[in-house]
């Protein structure tokens, strides 16, 4: 056996098997030529298996080979969100015969680097992208890459590859809720700034509210989680305490932990939930109907986002022209027991 070059090359694997660089090609890129026998397709895969030999992604990109697989990036698995979206991508990713891979982009990750690899390697032939914060690095290499993605649940200006909801809608859906039992003074936590989706939320909840003539509509915003909901809420609590603008009498969140972490602050002060503050969570899971009380929600579309996600990045992959996307399925509310009419409204 020959000792193994720093990086090994097609005509290294050629040379163990003892075949041409052509029929180690056609091995290796899956082509199923009946002039190579079964003998023949087992030595080569054993050569390059103890070459440890990776195809170029130039050399597969100009062979067309693909690995039908599809790689999401979140940006956290904690979010239940992020769940549902990505059970879509990978339901409908199977029923067009693509595997989605999943990753996670956490604070101290390269995550644009670990992405960049699978491509560069030729181990996905496109990418999902849940986590488009601004400045993210990746956002720069994609723009300088020719590898097909679009961005799901995040809004690239300019990209015309975006696959969203309409977020908007539901800030309507839950302040139309809370305006029709009488409250004036409905608070809002909305996500971390520079989030295109929390941004367009926040922007529809001000401006339906002032439409609504509500009192008082005052944001907070925070992480999409319970921690952030409970911090968000205590700053929106705070905001009215000194009697400066009416009490806040119902919360709408951007997400469900948030939600969730919004409950556990009002219940820690001593404020009962819905008697002195209803709450609405935006996206709906089962837990939110196990709560106590169960958590009234304004249910997204997440699944059907995962699944045109992945419509629009095959479609990509097969050569059609890219565009962004509006999922059409529109939020509706879900009423359980966190929200019901102010005490003493009329």
């Amino acid at each position: 056996m020959p000792e193994q070059p720093v990086r090994a090359r097609l005509v290294d694997v050629a040379r163990v098997a003892g075949v041409s660089k052509a029929t180690v090609s056609k091995v290796l890129n899956g082509r199923q030529d009946l002039s190579v026998r079964p003998e023949t397709r087992q030595r080569v895969h054993e050569a390059a298996e103890s070459l440890g030999y990776r195809p170029h992604s130039g050399a597969r990109a100009l062979a067309g080979a693909s690995t039908h697989a599809l790689a999401l990036l979140v940006p956290a698995l904690a979010n239940p969100t992020y769940v549902t979206i990505a059970r879509g991508a990978y339901q409908r990713a199977r029923e067009l015969g693509y595997l989605s891979l999943l990753a996670e982009d956490f604070d101290g990750q390269e995550a644009d680097e670990s992405f960049n690899d699978l491509v560069q390697e030729g181990r996905v032939d496109g990418l999902l992208i849940a986590s488009a914060r601004p400045g993210h690095p990746l956002l720069d290499a994609l723009s300088r890459s020719p590898v097909p993605h679009v961005f799901l649940n995040r809004s690239v200006e300019g990209s015309g590859r975006n696959v969203t909801m309409d977020v908007a809608r539901s800030s309507v859906t839950a302040l139309d809720h809370l305006h029709s039992l009488g409250h004036q003074a409905v608070g809002h936590i909305a996500g971390p700034p520079g989030i295109t989706p929390s941004e367009d939320r926040k922007q529809a909840f001000l401006q339906h509210a002032e439409k609504l003539g509500l009192a008082a509509a005052p944001v907070a915003s925070g992480d999409f989680t319970e921690d952030g909901g409970v911090a968000a809420t205590l700053e929106l609590l705070r905001a009215t305490a000194d009697g400066s603008r009416p009490p806040v009498t119902a919360i709408y969140t951007s997400s469900l932990a948030q939600a969730i972490g919004a409950m556990g602050a009002i219940l820690k002060l001593g404020l009962r939930i819905p008697e002195d503050i209803s709450v609405v969570g935006n996206d709906d899971l089962p837990i939110a109907g196990h709560l106590v009380p169960p958590l009234t929600t304004v249910a997204m579309p997440l699944y059907e986002l995962g699944t045109a996600a992945v419509d629009a990045l095959v479609a990509a992959i097969e050569g059609a022209p890219m565009g962004d996307v509006v999922v059409p399925t529109e939020p509706h509310l879900v009423l359980r027991g966190s929200t019901a009419r102010p005490e003493g409204a009329s």
